[in-house]
């Protein structure tokens, strides 16, 4: 599925307009891990991942929705979020859904993967527990 922040896709021709998708998740707001900061006065890696996975899941289930929908694609993805209590926090992802076919003579041919360019390549984050709770879910009969 692909996700772009901008309303249209290079490449591609929308063909439906499904319509506004969004995913939501709610947080807690508990001060010993969410935005904890070292002494130096950083935002701790701990806190920084518990943020990133909070939109990661929205946008998780945002696609979600728009799958279902039908859709293929999202245009114009955006994040909100709201105090929802003193003890949790909304994050919401949102965007249109759409079917988009790619038009050939637009796209450019496959790269090759060369070793150099295999070397340089970050190291995939570990899966977050609730990408791990969600994938259990999923595979179990």
């Amino acid at each position: 599925m692909l996700i772009v922040t901008v309303e249209n896709l290079p490449g591609y021709q929308i063909r439906g307009l499904i319509g506004e998708v969004v995913g939501v998740t709610a947080r807690p707001q508990n001060k010993f891990t969410e935005g904890v900061r070292s002494l130096s006065g950083s935002l701790s890696e701990a806190g920084e991942q518990y943020l990133i996975a909070g939109r990661r899941e929205a946008v998780e289930r945002m696609a979600y929705h728009a799958r279902s929908a039908g859709a293929n694609a999202v245009i114009g993805m955006r994040f909100d979020h709201r105090v929802v209590s003193p003890n949790w926090v909304e994050i919401c992802a949102y965007g249109t859904a759409v079917v988009a076919v790619a038009v050939r003579a637009a796209l450019p041919g496959p790269r090759r993967a060369t070793a150099r360019r295999m070397a340089s390549r970050p190291e995939a984050p570990p899966p977050a527990l609730y990408e791990t709770i969600l994938e259990e879910e999923t595979n179990s009969p």
